[in-house]
């Protein structure tokens, strides 16, 4: 009994090959989790539509990552003089966001980070007169912007890459290849139509893999099912039972990312007045749990175990069986299933 990721191959395939032909050198990026998909799999799907190329998270990913594929890494995480050596082969490429980090980066491949609205990392208009000597000691696989998601300014993320090009342009650095994220389709072509002689190449994780969210579901098999009526104590804290139903043992818990779940960046009225009352039935208990029966998502009875979780499941919907399964609303970022099931 496990908690299950299936997955529809064909059309989770063709998605991957619909975002391909959009952004022609696209750059697969897999990293944290691996999109719930885990490492190897992405890795064997980026080496089956022939990607040249798979950017990792950190250089720790990029040393399991050799492994499983045989095109060049990408490193996004950029080199820091104090960090940690990693043995990597010579296929790495490091992202870099200081001067002074090309400067100790002698003889490696590296491709250096700008400074965009992001404001996270990167080098800056001031400091591009003196990466000339810098890029000499260096094999320079091209620039990198990372851009944010929303621009909620009503700026142009366009214009805010011809501007880096701009300024790379006017201190005379190299602009053979520009790594970029979070642009639409339609603005990565008009990028590439501007500066035909430059090669851009997206940077792509989440569009490519989740981009079609039909393509895959969770699920979790219900373990055991046990009748309860008002007042019953159960549980670890022998809390009481609300009303009459069933206690429905389901895999999937705290160890699979069930029950955690990333801050939410909220806007509007509507979703803080949400976020308000989801906070004030935490205060008594009172938690929903992202696994769906009879068309409902149920409340879990208790905090969710390490590898499985209770839900109450009133009297008046159907009565859940042993082995049966529960669709699960999950995030793939942080959800770790037991196996991944292709239909």
């Amino acid at each position: 009994m496990a908690l299950t990721l299936y997955v529809d191959t064909d059309r989770w395939r063709a998605h991957q090959q619909a975002v391909i032909q959009q952004y022609p050198g696209l750059v697969p990026v897999c990293k944290g989790n691996g999109y719930g998909f885990g490492h190897e799999r992405l890795a064997d799907e980026a080496t089956r539509f022939g990607s040249d190329i798979l950017a990792v998270g950190t250089t720790y990913e990029a040393a399991r990552m050799k492994d499983f594929f045989g095109g060049d890494l990408l490193v996004l995480t950029p080199f820091r003089k104090d960090e940690e050596p990693v043995p990597l082969p010579d296929r790495a490429i490091r992202s870099v966001s200081s001067v002074e980090g090309v400067g100790l980066m002698r003889g490696a491949r590296v491709v250096i980070e700008v400074m965009s609205s992001m404001k996270r990392h990167g080098v800056t208009e001031e400091d591009l007169p003196k990466l000339h000597a810098a890029i000499d000691e260096v094999r320079l696989e091209g620039f990198a912007i990372h851009l944010p998601l929303d621009r909620t300014d009503g700026s142009d993320a366009v214009e805010e890459v011809i501007g880096w090009m701009d300024r790379l342009r006017a201190a005379r650095l190299p602009l053979d290849t520009m790594f970029v994220s979070h642009l639409g389709p339609d603005e990565f072509a008009r990028l590439q139509q501007q500066f035909p002689r430059t090669r851009f190449r997206a940077r792509i994780g989440t569009r490519l893999w989740l981009g079609d969210p039909d393509a895959t579901e969770y699920r979790g098999a219900i373990l055991d099912v046990t009748p309860v009526v008002k007042g019953d104590r159960f549980g670890y804290r022998q809390q009481k039972a609300a009303s009459d139903g069933w206690l429905v043992v389901v895999a999937g818990g705290t160890s699979h990312g069930v029950g955690l779940e990333s801050p939410k960046a909220l806007h509007g009225m509507t979703s803080r007045a949400k976020g308000v009352a989801r906070a004030g039935l935490a205060t008594v208990n009172r938690n929903l749990s992202p696994f769906l029966w009879g068309g409902k998502q149920r409340w879990f009875a208790e905090p969710p175990h390490m590898q499985m979780s209770i839900l109450f499941v009133p009297a008046e919907a159907a009565e859940p069986k042993v082995g049966e399964e529960l669709t699960a609303q999950l995030r793939h970022t942080t959800t770790m299933v037991d196996r991944t099931v292709d239909r």
